[in-house]
């Protein structure tokens, strides 16, 4: 029996560990938590920090039947996953450059900046403070996500709060200040095959202002030209890190026909965006990955190209989980993620991992109108 290990047990995982069952895959969960999602739907759980290398690599070399490594949804798994591939010889489409522009904010900007494409004016920890860009601007960890250390500043004084409470939740303690970009914000899902886009999918990020947390996306067909330029860049940066193949999630905005690439990850998107992106184009792109991550070479042949939409399930209120009711309304096409139990503990969703779970479909399900959370 052939073994995926997937580093990690968020909610983001939940779609490769079925996608690794429908391949007839066993799977490892590598996590700290023994209560996250990923645990309930793996084969066999380590009680490890992926971040422990030297630990995970110990509980898993010599393993027969030991296939590969995955690290779907966040970029924080990725470090773990290009060093625990050299150490137990197993397959990684992933370079130190690609890796390297996935995990630091910072240096992602540098290398569009290198390539001469639109960028925001940005701030570093250690440049002058006088060069900062003129507010208002966004200030975020150089190197986390799930949307965690994000504020938006719009007053000189919410500055200090804002980098301060960046570097807290940043591994390296380290912010970048950036200019507020407006426009239309994007989320590009995308497949690369030899070096090039064989899918893609934009998706408008659906908001509950003020937070600045997607509640759900929208992602549908876009103009011609749009595509073509989105798929300009995206080969553009892959090419320069050596990136060929594998999964894309991209965050972009356009503003009058200009196309501005903010931050990227060489992995799955999480809220179900991997799985969006299979059911716009009829690809299942999450097997698609996990074929991948065991050396194999996926067919991403398109079979339609049409609408798919997610919404993330979410609390009201911060308390107790007593129920989600409704589920059994949506339609029978809808895939169905849920992450939280009765009894856990819960918040309203501030960031990506307080989500309840999501739902993805060909038509946007009203949550709010379908489903019944009841927290107490």
């Amino acid at each position: 029996m052939r073994h995926l290990v997937i580093l990690g047990g968020s909610d983001g995982t939940v779609s490769a560990f079925r996608a690794a069952r429908r391949l007839g895959l066993a799977t490892i969960c590598v996590d700290m938590r023994p209560d996250a999602p990923g645990v309930a739907e793996a084969d066999e759980f380590l009680h490890l920090s992926t971040r422990d290398v030297p630990a995970v690599a110990d509980a898993l070399r010599g393993r027969a039947g030991l296939a590969g490594l995955l690290a779907p949804g966040s970029d924080i798994n990725l470090p773990s996953l290009v060093e625990l591939a050299r150490l137990l010889g197993l397959p990684c489409g992933l370079t130190d450059a690609t890796l390297r522009a996935s995990t630091d904010k910072l240096h992602f900007r540098e290398v569009c900046e290198r390539l001469g494409l639109p960028g925001p004016r940005y701030w570093a920890g250690n440049a002058d403070p006088a060069l900062r860009p003129p507010l208002p601007v966004i200030v975020k960890p150089v190197d986390s996500g799930s949307s965690r250390g994000i504020t938006i500043c719009r007053e000189p004084g919410e500055l200090p709060a804002a980098i301060a409470h960046a570097k807290e939740v940043s591994p390296s303690g380290r912010a970048v200040i950036e200019e507020l970009l407006t426009g239309e914000d994007l989320c590009a899902e995308a497949m690369l095959q030899d070096g090039r886009i064989a899918l893609l999918g934009l998706s408008r990020r659906v908001t509950a202002p003020p937070a600045v947390v997607a509640v759900g996306h929208d992602m549908a067909p876009a103009d011609d030209v749009l595509e073509k330029e989105v798929v300009r860049q995206l080969e553009l940066v892959c090419g320069d890190l050596g990136y060929r193949d594998g999964p894309l999630n991209v965050d972009l905005f356009v503003d009058g026909g200009q196309v501005t690439l903010v931050e990227m990850g060489a992995r799955i998107g999480g809220n179900g965006l991997g799985e969006a992106l299979g059911l716009m184009h009829g690809v299942d792109t999450v097997e698609a990955t996990v074929r991948l991550a065991v050396g194999e070479r996926p067919d991403l042949t398109p079979a339609r190209r049409g609408p798919a939409h997610v919404r993330v399930l979410r609390a009201p209120s911060e308390g107790t989980l007593v129920s989600i009711a409704g589920l059994e309304s949506l339609p029978d096409s809808a895939e169905v993620v849920v992450v939280a139990r009765p009894g856990d503990h819960v918040v309203p969703y501030t960031e990506c991992r307080a989500k309840l779970g999501y739902v993805v479909d060909r038509e946007p399900a009203d949550l709010d109108a379908l489903i019944r959370v009841d927290v107490r």
